[in-house]
């Protein structure tokens, strides 16, 4: 399995010699997928789990009026399912925000891994607490923060989920989705993803430009946004930059 499963795992365990050698072990095909292409079809039945290496992906709903919802968001290190069960019918497709390569790992080798080592067992179910927290955080941002914290919020988990995964530079990381993309995620309009991006940089806290994102003032941002990072689940909870 590619290493930056193991580093995201390192983040709330500390995986043994033996343990970090069995998820090396577990090697599949990489598969690339362009930009705004569905990974996993609606109403498809799977036997594998994708594992996200590059890229961003997205599960999605589209309303018959055309509107969109962004339901998670998929970073590198991310499995787009739990390791442990998979739905008889895929409910929401997931698609590539980006260019994305991916590993499809199949359930049956998940649970082989499982059942080596009690911590990896640990981490596979972590992971999966993980995004259910996430969701749950999603859930309150769409229905009681404001647009400022709405958008901030995200942009904390963001950083430090791709910073678990060694993805940030400093203050800096990537944002390579659109403000279309952020809309669909925090049920704003464009207008008003851009307005919030621009009081959130006049306010000194946040640039983003092209697909670069700067975090000047972390602790402020998270301060502005009522963001606490122990929904993220990691072991360490400083939450900077640096």
């Amino acid at each position: 399995m590619n290493t930056i499963a193991a580093r995201k795992f390192q983040q709330a365990f500390h995986l043994s010699h033996e343990d970090a050698a069995a998820l090396s072990e577990i090697t599949y095909p990489a598969q690339t997928i362009g930009s705004r292409q569905d990974i996993v079809s609606e109403g498809s039945q799977l036997t594998s789990v994708p594992l996200i290496l590059q890229g961003w992906a997205a599960r999605y709903r589209v309303l018959e009026n055309g509107r969109k919802q962004i339901t998670a968001l998929y970073l590198p290190g991310d499995f787009c399912f739990p390791h442990d069960v998979l739905p008889h019918r895929v409910g929401q497709p997931i698609g590539s925000l980006t260019p994305v390569m991916l590993a499809r790992i199949p359930l049956e080798t998940l649970r082989n891994l499982s059942s080596r080592s009690a911590h990896l067992d640990e981490a596979l179910r972590w992971d999966a607490l993980v995004a259910g927290s996430i969701q749950s955080e999603w859930t309150v941002s769409l229905g009681q923060r404001t647009a400022v914290e709405r958008v901030g919020h995200l942009l904390c988990e963001v950083f430090l989920r791709l910073k678990a995964v060694g993805l940030t530079s400093g203050d800096q990381c990537e944002m390579p989705i659109t403000q279309a993309d952020l809309g669909d995620l925090l049920g704003l309009s464009n207008v008003h993803i851009n307005r919030t991006l621009r009081d959130l940089r006049a306010s000194g806290l946040v640039t983003l430009k092209g697909r670069q994102l700067v975090l000047h003032d972390f602790d402020g941002l998270a301060a502005a946004s009522l963001f606490d990072p122990g929904y993220l689940q990691f072991r360490c909870r400083s939450t900077g930059p640096a």
